[in-house]
């Protein structure tokens, strides 16, 4: 189910969102109202459940930023100093 809840919220949002912008013309508070609720679907609902799904069993460390892994993507080995 979690494999495809973010799918399903990404497509109501779309459809809220596009739902929005045809009933713009004739009635605009609510033609907003579903444009705003489609956006927050997407960017807090659907994005954080595809993260999650994604990066499940992966190490956060892995992909940080740090003196190690710049020396790993330049392709130089880690030396230490008689300092450290």
């Amino acid at each position: 189910m979690m494999k495809y809840s973010s799918g399903i919220v990404a497509l109501i949002s779309i459809g809220l969102i596009i739902y929005g912008f045809t009933l713009l013309e004739t009635n605009e508070l609510v033609a907003h109202k579903c444009i705003g609720f489609g956006t927050v679907g997407i960017f807090f609902i659907a994005m954080p459940l595809f993260l999650i799904r994604v990066s499940k069993g992966k190490k956060v460390k892995d992909y940080m930023l740090n003196e190690e892994n710049i020396r790993k993507m330049q392709g130089k080995h880690l030396e230490k100093t008689k300092d450290q």
